[in-house]
């Protein structure tokens, strides 16, 4: 895929670099390109701004109690600025969601839904792992003393079932560890064999070759003598080892056949090296992922006012005034010096906003991402009791379904929730027409398939769909290579007294990191300004 030219005829810009690198491998290519440049993940920092000076009493209107409104308004008000917070919802924290017993959440146009999960279970509603490079938001849980646990983000043990394939492995639960080492085991084979046979010399300098057909076996599991791979036991033994006179090990389960595998589609799943963002094993917040802005909350000056849903924004060369309605419908404002807005641009490009036209464009120019979840409790765990699956993914293929995951929380407990379904796009949207026994009924049946104690252990349930949630109406932002060209630098900008900060106005969308890194840049950008 050839990286885009630059729409002004200038010369390749690092950021033209970084974005064509977006386009084309995501963000672990950019970051890949960012590291090359000089600027990489290594080399920012992982602390906040230091904002020297004060704020001498400057006001500061925060919009929004998500990470970058709570970080915002956190580092602001520790800096001497008199920070006025308002949140029109009922809670803290955002898409940061954590839904437990007693939760109430109405989706835009459908049913009002009270999570009826027992005591101590909950479902992370939105994000749920975080990687070892978030260094803003692990910063955060070390200031605050947050514990975190680790997220197992993938499991050889647990079950690949792929129903779109053909042959005799479609449609029928198989663990990740038999494909992968099958395939792995079956390719390196063949290499090998062309190796050997001096079909790759070329490639090769004194002693290279040798070197080579030793990782070879290794990393295939091949017979020493001819290369062959006839099945290893880390894919499974048909026994395991224990006490007695059977050796366990010694009966390895039979490798699946190359051209089953292929036509099963489940190799699809593999990857000899998990991307960037999504490592193999991730954190998350011990009790839930509204952990954070709790913490922050706790440790917040300022007094969050909550139901106040922002209506209007005004501002003149002098002050800015942000007009709300109350949960009692009655209506006020607030004026102060600057305001971090930190609304998705989803409902931001909705509201009575005074800005400059340039602007007023620039907030509709990305879409945000159609997605949904569900919990699923349920009173039995038997993935671990029944199966030895300790946290990760059920991989299938069905889009509405996306991923089943089991929690990496509460071993060797009683109940336990699972994540039922995880679908993006139009398959969220035909989700999101469902009603919530409908959506329930679809993610059980998609269960059973695998395991047959799914309906029977099924207790209660929590759905949401993120693009008929109020104050969201999205996942998260979905840039376009033309939107980040035209708009974002635009909205990276003040409109007068009005800065914008959030997840969307990063390269970490969808991240949590992505709104606290965008927060403090923003925040010291309005500092430097009120420090003059």
């Amino acid at each position: 895929m050839p990286m885009a030219a630059n729409p002004e005829g200038a010369s390749f810009s690092r950021r033209t670099f970084l974005e064509s690198l977006g386009g084309v491998g995501g963000t672990a290519l950019i970051m890949a390109g960012m590291s090359a440049l000089g600027f990489g993940i290594e080399a920012r920092a992982a602390t906040p701004p230091a904002l020297s000076g004060g704020g001498k009493g400057k006001k500061v209107i925060v919009l929004g109690t998500g990470v970058a409104g709570m970080t915002a308004a956190y580092e602001l008000s520790n800096a001497g600025y008199d920070v006025t917070v308002l949140e029109g919802r009922n809670r803290i924290g955002g898409r940061s969601f954590t839904a437990r017993k007693g939760t109430v959440q109405t989706e835009i146009g459908g049913e009002t839904e009270t999570c009826d999960f027992s005591d101590g279970s909950y479902i992370n509603a939105g994000p749920w792992r975080i990687p070892y490079f978030h260094k803003g938001y692990l910063h955060y849980t070390r200031k605050f003393g947050m514990p975190v646990e680790l997220f197992n983000n993938d499991n050889d043990h647990s079950f690949i079932n792929f129903e779109k394939g053909s042959g005799p492995l479609a449609g029928k639960p198989i663990h990740k560890a038999e494909v992968a080492a099958d395939m792995r085991g079956y390719a390196t084979e063949m290499l090998a064999k062309q190796v050997r046979q001096g079909a790759l010399d070329a490639e090769f300098g004194p002693g290279d070759k040798e070197m080579f057909l030793d990782y070879l076996r290794s990393e295939g599991y091949l017979t020493k003598d001819d290369f062959s791979y006839i099945g290893t036991e880390g894919r499974g033994p048909l026994i395991n080892p224990g006490a007695g006179l059977d050796p366990g090990p010694g009966k390895d389960s039979t490798p699946y056949r190359l051209t089953d595998l292929l036509k099963s589609q489940t190799w699809r799943t593999l990857k000899s090296v998990s991307a960037l963002d999504m490592q193999r094993t991730m954190f998350e917040p011990v009790g839930g992922m509204d952990q954070l802005p709790v913490h922050f909350y706790r440790n917040l000056k300022p007094t969050v006012q909550l139901q106040h849903a922002v209506e209007k924004i005004t501002q003149t060369p002098t002050n800015i005034t942000v007009y709300y309605t109350d949960g009692a419908g009655q209506k006020g404002s607030v004026t102060a010096d600057y305001c971090v807005c930190t609304i998705p641009l989803s409902v931001l490009k909705g509201l009575d906003v005074q800005c400059s036209p340039k602007f007023k464009e620039a907030m509709g120019g990305v879409s945000y991402a159609l997605v949904g979840k569900i919990g699923l409790e349920m009173k039995r765990r038997f993935w671990e009791e029944d199966y030895d699956i300790y946290g990760g993914h059920v991989y299938v293929d069905d889009p509405m379904i996306g991923t089943i995951s089991v929690p990496s929380t509460g071993w060797m407990g009683q109940k336990g929730v699972i994540l039922g379904f995880y679908p993006h796009g139009a398959p969220a949207a035909r989700i999101s027409a469902m009603s919530l026994a409908e959506r329930k009924a679809y993610a059980l049946a998609a269960g059973q398939k695998i395991f047959p104690q799914y309906t029977e252990n099924a207790m209660g349930s929590f759905s949401i769909t993120w693009h008929r949630v109020p104050f969201n109406m999205g996942g998260w932002a979905q840039w376009t290579e033309e939107g980040r060209a035209k708009y974002y630098p635009t909205l990276l900008e003040p409109d007068g007294r009005l800065y914008l900060a959030g997840e969307h106005l990063s390269y970490l969308t969808g991240w949590q990191e992505g709104g606290i890194e965008s927060a403090w840049q923003q925040i010291a950008k309005l500092h430097q300004r009120a420090s003059v």
